[in-house]
């Protein structure tokens, strides 16, 4: 499998599944904003949507969309502590996540990356997202990880959307529930390898 990545993007998500689950891929950075791969390539040559991660299957096909790149490399791998068997509950909690974090939380990012918002507008955005933090740090009380002691692909996803905050002003600080979280996985050695390989402080 190969792994297209912009550093410290969503794509860092299934870079840490990848290791996690023990996967062999290869890696190729995209810079998003000329949209050319490191090898020079147009990236929309490569997935027309021109949106990162994208995976390369061992059949030479594409998966794109990184919540379901994570599904995907945790049942090729058979790991049930990333994304639980089939069917059980579990599963759904930790596919619950993946759909919040998703539509609640990174996407929430995009208007304060976004030079065509204002001050004033992105001062309404950030609040907004700020108590979505908020929540999730009161969900994190008394649990290692999001669904319990297990490190699943939703851990992978929430470290790396909360780390956009120190590029934008939400400052989440004092929510000592989530700072701890993050610590905690931020020791990971699958963690610590991809933030190394994305040339990102650990």
């Amino acid at each position: 499998m190969k792994l297209y990545f912009s550093p410290g993007a969503c794509s860092l998500a299934p870079h840490i599944a990848l290791l996690e689950s023990g996967s062999t891929f290869t890696l190729e950075k995209v810079d998003t904003a000329r949209h050319l791969t490191a090898s020079g390539v147009d990236y929309y040559s490569i997935n027309p949507k021109g949106q990162v991660p994208l995976l390369i299957l061992d059949d030479g096909s594409t998966l794109s969309e990184g919540p379901v790149i994570c599904q995907y490399i945790a049942d090729q791998a058979g790991n049930t502590k990333l994304l639980p068997a089939a069917g059980s509950l579990a599963r759904y909690r930790v596919m619950e996540w993946q759909n919040y974090i998703t539509s609640e939380l990174h996407k929430s990012f995009s208007p304060l990356f976004n030079a065509a918002f204002d001050a004033g507008a992105k001062k309404i955005h950030t609040a907004l997202l700020r108590k979505k933090f908020e929540w999730v740090d009161s969900k994190l009380a008394g649990s290692s990880y999001l669904t319990g002691e297990e490190f699943t692909v939703a851990d992978a996803y929430l470290f790396t959307v909360a780390g956009w905050s120190k590029y934008v002003a939400l400052d989440l600080s004092d929510l000592g529930n989530l700072q701890h979280y993050l610590a905690r996985v931020a020791t990971r050695p699958a963690v610590r390898d991809a933030l190394k390989a994305e040339s990102l402080p650990a």
